[in-house]
């Protein structure tokens, strides 16, 4: 594949988990809530309708992420390959960019399951340009549970970084 072949980055923030103080356990193991499990499969239509059809799925190995990831492929006329990611559970912006640095240039697009701040840190970092008022609606948004922000970058994975990329859609369930 081409390293001027464009590609693109789906970043999702995991849909809506029990809160931490309802919850008797550790974070890592904090299930989707009931509406995290309605909104999940949700999610999973829209990026099939926008035609997002990722050759690699990076997913947090937290149990709210797994789960988000499951209700949604379930929705995509092909599951992407799949991969849990433990450095993606609490990554930092530059953790998160050097696990897309690592991706194969054999993937053009990957799907990234994981947290806030980090995903939203990453696609406010990542997004040298926008379309129209998109990276105002992100960042005013706060990118809420179940969200989804695509990018497109040309070049090498190894390429991504502060800039690198335009973000081309923005949603969320609750808009």
């Amino acid at each position: 594949m081409s390293e001027e072949m464009p590609r693109r980055i789906v970043l999702v923030r995991h849909a809506k988990a029990e809160r931490p103080d309802e919850f008797d356990g550790e974070d890592h193991g904090r299930p989707l809530a009931e509406r995290g499990r309605k909104d999940a499969p949700v999610l999973g239509r829209w990026l099939a309708g926008a035609g997002l059809a990722p050759d690699l799925a990076l997913v947090s190995t937290a149990l709210r992420t797994r789960e988000t990831w499951e209700l949604a492929a379930a929705e995509l006329a092909t599951k992407p390959r799949t991969v849990f990611e433990d450095r993606l559970y609490e990554a930092s912006l530059g953790e998160l960019i050097g696990v897309l640095n690592e991706v194969s240039d054999e993937v053009q697009d990957v799907v990234v399951v994981g947290h806030n701040p980090g995903v939203h840190a990453l696609a406010d970092a990542l997004a040298g340009e926008a379309e129209g008022d998109l990276l105002a609606r992100m960042n005013r948004s706060g990118f809420p549970t179940a969200a989804a922000a695509v990018l497109t970058f040309q070049g090498s994975w190894k390429s991504v970084e502060h800039g690198a990329g335009r973000l081309a859609a923005f949603w969320m369930p609750h808009a």
